[in-house]
């Protein structure tokens, strides 16, 4: 019920106000039945922008930082998912890509509409990065078609480190349903894998018109902390007098 509320009372009209944001082939989203809508994730605001626009209820697998924040801002970012109905997922650990798709696989059985990033997490540069297969595992396994979605101008919205979003044109872009038929009981098979999940990022791409890096996101972010961190050892700062 707190979904609708935030849809249709508290939030939704006033994103609608604030954002205006101009809403482009959401024919392409299916009015019924299971789904996957695979988007880039450029700002915290996607989270809230792309649900209130759709006309379904859509389910996300939200990182379970989101869930376990500390502060205010914490209790606040958590009593929002879970009322939403979103859906923790631990990214640690060897187990943690199987427990997303057997959530996701979950949410695809009961005829909803998943929501999902296949690029794992973002980074701030605004670039759209490799994506990871599990989105192409769930697609196969419950036989379900794939809407590429890009948000654009979210980054300009609410950039890193920004806690409350400024006015920014905003557009959200859904492509036509990608149809993975063909690879039908071929979910185990790492090349086909590799070849969904790339046709689905090439569809993302072409909405979005981002720079493209063919390397996973994760694997930059950690290479950026560990740089970072080496310089902090070889430049500490000069404590405060």
């Amino acid at each position: 019920m707190f979904y609708y509320l935030l849809k249709y009372v508290l939030l939704g009209p006033l994103l609608r106000l604030v954002f205006r944001p101009r809403i482009e082939g959401l024919e392409n989203v299916p009015a019924s039945g299971p789904a996957i809508v695979a988007g880039n994730h450029l700002s915290f605001s996607d989270h809230f922008l792309m649900p209130a626009m759709l006309k379904r209820r859509i389910t996300f697998l939200a990182k379970a930082e989101y869930f376990t924040g500390p502060g205010l801002k914490g209790r606040l970012t958590a009593f929002f998912f879970r009322s939403a109905g979103q859906i923790p997922v631990d990214r640690s650990g060897k187990e943690a890509g199987q427990a997303a798709i057997r959530e996701g696989l979950g949410v695809l059985r009961r005829g909803e509409l998943l929501g999902i990033y296949p690029e794992g997490t973002r980074l701030h540069d605004g670039r759209l990065y490799k994506g990871k297969v599990g989105v192409a595992v769930m697609a196969l396994r419950a036989g379900v078609p794939v809407v590429p979605c890009a948000m654009i101008g979210t980054f300009e919205a609410q950039p890193p480190g920004k806690v409350v979003p400024h006015v920014h044109p905003v557009t959200i872009r859904f492509g036509k349903a990608l149809d993975f038929s063909r690879y039908a009981g071929m979910e185990h098979e790492k090349a086909v894998l590799r070849a969904v999940t790339d046709e689905i990022m090439y569809a993302i791409l072409t909405l979005s018109q981002q720079e493209y890096v063919d390397e996973y996101a994760a694997v930059v972010k950690a290479a950026q902390a560990q740089a970072a961190e080496k310089k902090e050892r070889r430049f500490p700062r000069a404590p405060l007098s």
